[in-house]
């Protein structure tokens, strides 16, 4: 079967990327006989012209259309295709619904037609879930934890492959600090830092995806760092994973808390260039506060950092990259959010309902879903949509439920490319059991 020409072509202009699954798309018989409407039909079509229709479509249904026919299976199947397919694909954030009723959340971009689904392999029902958790994201490839292995998977695909981890030695403990695409060979590439048990001393690797075989590599900087401070640029940067690094321009940036005392001045955010392979320090455009972190506003890099009352939060965006130079670019109150007065939540502890505004006591975190909307996490269970004026949206809901979640530090933009350098298995072992949706 293959779909009416005026029908895909109607849909595909609901916006790129194709909200619409193919369910939803009226198909028509092929047959030797001239289809009785007189609609065209895509085989009718030139090449060139099916593969711009099938590059609109979603992810999923891309990876459907290469179950139709062996023309679809390689015109999908290129690098080319799927290069420009994932261009294409919103990145969105990852919401933890901490199990109730969900764990990891694509947050759709309502105002795109963009739905809210529960991510590979975090599904309701999957077994041991609460005991896997996503470390890295990058270019839809999504790095999982499950004890002391970690795997790389593609959640689109639903393939999955172990990944090793440097095996330089006994009492050696891991830490996996990064993960980036090193442009000049396409290659996908881990950052660990290994720490002795024996020594406390620590060393940094790099691990290529589809290889066992860690490369070490030396701490590189403008200025000269001390043993003691050089060990305290690791301790920044394990401890930091929860922050997880801002791709841009070829580097990953840090922004570990408190690491200001130890840069002599240089700035108090970590820079490794992945091609260089060096570090160095970029200065942050306020002083470190309790609550901020650096974020991709849109593909510029952008910071926010939260007012002494917890209640209100400055973003600053990069103007100019090579001379550090941020400008600020709005403030947002949640304490008087507008139409916050007009909605009520439920107080899951007293049985009762309660006006917004007298709720919003702390500003917890915040993540962009698009350049006018943000989500913004307060009181330490609630998340909330509103614009860059302070126009409340309304409160994000997994499901019917609207406690207890957390806004983690990772983005997935969908990507139907293989994960590279490994026979991929099926989700036949935890944590990938595919559960119940």
């Amino acid at each position: 079967n293959t779909p009416a020409l005026p029908t895909l072509l109607a849909a595909a202009a609901a916006g790129p990327p194709l909200a619409r699954p193919f369910s939803e798309v009226q198909w028509t018989r092929r047959s030797t006989m001239p289809d009785r409407r007189g609609a065209t039909l895509l085989e009718d079509l030139p090449e060139e012209i099916i593969n711009k229709i099938l590059v609109l479509l979603a992810s999923k249904d891309a990876g459907r259309c290469r179950a139709v026919n062996t023309s679809w299976r390689s015109a999908t199947s290129t690098p080319e295709f799927m290069l420009e397919h994932h261009r294409r694909q919103p990145s969105l954030p990852i919401v933890d619904g901490c199990g109730k009723p969900a764990n990891q959340v694509v947050l759709g971009d309502v105002c795109a037609g963009a739905s809210n689904q529960q991510l590979w392999p975090f599904l309701s029902g999957s077994k041991h879930r609460s005991r896997n958790e996503p470390i890295a994201v990058c270019d839809g490839f999504l790095i999982v934890s499950w004890g002391y292995e970690f795997y790389i998977c593609n959640p689109v695909t639903r393939k999955h492959a172990l990944l090793p981890q440097p095996q330089v030695g006994q009492g050696i403990d891991n830490t996996m600090v990064g993960f980036y695409q090193h442009h000049p060979t396409g290659e996908y590439r881990v950052l660990w830092v290994s720490r002795s048990h024996q020594t406390s001393e620590s060393s940094l690797y790099v691990l290529t995806v589809g290889s066992d075989r860690p490369r070490r590599i030396s701490v590189r900087m403008p200025t000269v760092l001390s043993s003691s401070a050089e060990e305290e640029l690791w301790n920044k940067l394990i401890y930091s994973y929860c922050s997880s690094p801002v791709h841009h321009r070829g580097s990953l940036h840090w922004y570990p808390y408190g690491t200001s005392d130890i840069t002599g001045g240089g700035g108090d955010i970590i820079v490794f260039d992945t091609e260089a392979e060096s570090f160095r320090w970029m200065r942050s455009p306020t002083q470190p506060c309790n609550h901020s972190k650096l974020f991709d506003m849109e593909g510029t890099l952008a910071f926010w950092g939260c007012s002494v009352s917890n209640t209100s939060m400055d973003v600053w965006e990069m103007q100019d990259y090579e001379a550090e130079i941020w400008a600020f670019r709005y403030r947002i109150d949640v304490s008087t959010v507008e139409a916050s007065r007009q909605l009520y939540l439920t107080s899951f502890k007293k049985k009762k309902t309660r006006p917004l505004d007298s709720a919003v006591r702390l500003f917890n975190d915040m993540a962009v879903l698009n350049e006018r909307e943000l989500l913004v996490r307060f009181n330490h269970q609630h998340v909330l949509r509103c614009d860059i004026d302070g126009k409340f949206l309304g409160i994000v809901n997994i499901g019917k439920c609207q406690y207890r979640m957390w806004l983690t530090p990772h983005r997935l933009k969908e990507s139907i490319v293989p994960i590279p350098g490994h026979e991929m298995q099926e989700d036949e072992e935890p944590p990938f059991s595919t559960g119940h949706v």
